[in-house]
């Protein structure tokens, strides 16, 4: 927001109050400074991480707290990331799989794809069809005629 305020007093020279009225941000807000001072835990973090660089910020809390360090851990995660000591993710490894090319057929009966397709007839009589078709010709390789079964008595 402090960002906010100073690009619209630079752009069209308002004055402090006006900019943070514009940016709905209190006078006092704008003005405030921060009066601790993050260094000695730096330090402290600085130090911990380079003893131990594969910790994260809250395996060095826990150390901090163990050597008397009364400290937040948020504020340590804050000053933590500010120092640059974040791990790196180790990224996963990932199976490399070396594809083959499709073969191109040329001619008819080299392969076929089959597929097995359910429906219903206009009577509501449920059917299912094994369609099996010739991939390089696109046509079908059995020529059927479908005739509803007859009953068991006739």
């Amino acid at each position: 927001m402090k960002a906010a305020v100073g690009q619209v007093r630079e752009e069209y020279a308002f004055s402090q109050r006006r900019a943070c009225g514009l940016v709905t941000l209190a006078v006092s807000s704008y003005r405030y400074q921060s009066q601790r001072s993050d260094e000695p835990l730096r330090t402290q973090l600085v130090e911990l991480a380079r003893e131990k660089p594969r910790f994260g910020y809250r395996r060095l809390h826990v150390l901090l707290r163990r050597a008397g360090e009364a400290v937040n851990h948020k504020r340590v995660h804050r000053v933590y990331r500010e120092a640059g000591l974040g791990l790196r993710r180790k990224k996963r490894k990932h199976c490399v799989r070396v594809g083959t090319p499709l073969r191109a057929w040329t001619a008819a009966n080299q392969e076929w794809a089959l597929d097995f397709v359910h429906d219903a007839v206009g009577c509501g009589r449920a059917i299912r069809v094994l369609s099996v078709v010739d991939a390089p010709t696109r046509g079908s390789v059995w020529r059927w005629r479908w005739t509803p079964a007859l009953p068991a008595g006739e």
